[in-house]
């Protein structure tokens, strides 16, 4: 009898093992756009996911380790500025509401509830800034690409509050593009001025 050897030997179970460890990620990540991360726990994370907290240790290690993961822009911002610098003001306000919309999760509100004192708030914010606003900030041309790359991430993060925070009735009810066809114009000003 042959037993299945190499690579493919044992897929199922890593996909499964995948699918597992980016459900406990966007749970957690769930957790810290609406709380802050010292009130989490790794059994809240369990629940929300629908497995057990030891699991997550085999997983992850750590809450910490977890968390370091969370911490990171990397996948949100690719997604976030994956658009022509001339669309990108559109394209990064309907990814901010469609995130929320469809997966219940902001790329860019858990920057809102950084702690503001400790290692946990600075290792948000300085993933964010490297992650984010800073390589928005490099595609842009002309003066103070960095101040409009801020204000203009500035704009999605109050447009992800009203959405997902405050939850806007007018706005909960407008299609997402109508939407993203009337708010990109104001970011897509500090990206492209006078464009």
């Amino acid at each position: 009898m042959n037993t299945p050897t190499g690579p493919d030997c044992h897929a199922p179970g890593r996909r499964d093992a995948e699918a597992t460890k980016a459900a406990i990620l966007k749970a957690a990540r769930h957790l810290l756009a609406r709380q802050a991360h010292a009130d989490i726990t790794l059994k809240a994370v369990a629940e929300r996911v629908g497995v057990s907290p030891p699991l997550i240790l085999k997983y992850f290690g750590n809450k910490d380790t977890l968390f370091a993961r969370v911490m990171s822009f990397e996948t949100d911002a690719d997604a976030l500025l994956d658009a022509p610098l001339s669309d990108l003001g559109r394209h990064m306000a309907r990814h901010v509401l469609a995130s929320q919309r469809d997966r219940g999760a902001d790329p860019l509100l858990r920057i809102a509830f950084a702690p503001l004192h400790g290692d946990h708030g600075e290792i948000l914010r300085a993933n964010f800034r490297a992650q984010v606003t800073e390589r928005l900030a490099a595609r842009l041309t002309g003066p103070d690409p960095g101040l409009r790359a801020e204000l203009a991430v500035a704009a999605l993060v109050g447009l992800g509050v009203m959405y997902g925070i405050a939850r806007g009735p007018h706005l909960h009810r407008t299609d997402v593009d109508t939407v993203a066809d009337r708010y990109g114009p104001l970011v897509q000003a500090q990206l492209t001025p006078g464009g």
